[in-house]
């Protein structure tokens, strides 16, 4: 088991918090760490090697 960090990146684009995701491989880490998208981005590390990065869906304000 491998040890990723999810990373919350706040609207500023800095980071607010640090999630530590255990898993076997990084598909694995990539379906947890897309679980936690919530109205914020998350970015997916292992070690110094970024994995992946995960945006909120953003709904859009016009009424088409």
């Amino acid at each position: 088991m491998s040890g990723y960090y999810a990373f919350v990146i706040g609207s500023d684009g800095h980071i607010t918090n640090r999630i530590e995701i255990r898993c076997d491989d990084d598909e694995e880490a990539k379906r947890c760490a897309k679980r936690l998208v919530d109205g914020h981005a998350i970015e997916l590390w292992q070690e110094t090697r970024m994995i992946a990065t995960f945006e909120p869906n953003r709904k859009a304000c016009d009424n088409r």
